[in-house]
């Protein structure tokens, strides 16, 4: 059997470094599908952003509460699903350039693999993740006041090839989030790793373990 994906680890990159690669990806694939060609290019790109909010196409700028470069961050309006969002060191960000045919799965199934994703990730380190109904990513403490994001989840398809994808806080320096309402939800909070155990985490270590996670969660049928 093939394998579903192969993985890139870009490093640390500027979102705009790390977009024109997605595309490339994400158009070579459209192009060999549009022409009836098979291939084998599905990649999941794993990468370290400098600090930057990006909004989603239907996303709202008032939730951008202050002016990114009075932090040092930069800003871009991107194609996704969702609203605002932060990316920075200390965070896996991930852009599945998928093929959903090739894994015989909607949109729908896709976004909760990779949070099915996610979550086996931080059981592993004892954190219990959860769904809640309203809205995507990865939660804790989802029937209590003090319930909060540990990963976000934006996404792009085309024909069935999906672009964009999940930022997973490991050691983020959360103090970000204080400058925008993320995701346009302002009644719950975010969170990371490094802040529900106290301790800092192994970034690769994590990477390690996400990859390993989406290969058990995504798997080829044909």
């Amino acid at each position: 059997m093939k394998d579903a994906f192969k993985t890139i680890d870009l490093g640390r990159m500027s979102y705009a470094e790390a977009l024109a690669i997605q595309e490339q990806h994400f158009n070579g694939i459209l192009d060999k599908k549009r022409k009836g060609q098979s291939h084998d290019d599905s990649v999941l790109l794993l990468v370290e952003h400098n600090p930057v909010y990006t909004l989603g196409k239907s996303g709202d700028e008032k939730n951008l509460i202050h002016d990114p470069k009075s932090i040092g961050a930069e800003f871009y309006r991107t194609t996704r699903g969702g609203d605002i969002t932060y990316h920075g060191p200390g965070q896996i960000v991930g852009y599945p350039i998928f093929d959903l045919e090739q894994l015989d799965m909607g949109i729908g199934k896709y976004i909760w693999s990779i949070e099915e994703a996610i979550i086996d990730v931080i059981e592993l380190l004892g954190l219990k993740g959860a769904r809640i109904e309203e809205a995507s990513g990865v939660w804790l403490d989802i029937d209590t006041a003090q319930v909060r994001k540990i990963c976000a989840i934006g996404v792009k398809a085309s024909r069935y090839v999906t672009m964009h994808g999940f930022a997973f806080n490991v050691n983020t320096d959360l103090r970000y989030f204080d400058h925008i309402i993320p995701c346009g939800i302002d009644d719950k909070g975010v969170t990371s790793i490094e802040k529900e155990l106290s301790v800092e985490q192994d970034l690769e270590k994590t990477k390690a373990s996400v990859v390993e996670a989406f290969e058990s969660h995504f798997v080829r049928k044909n």
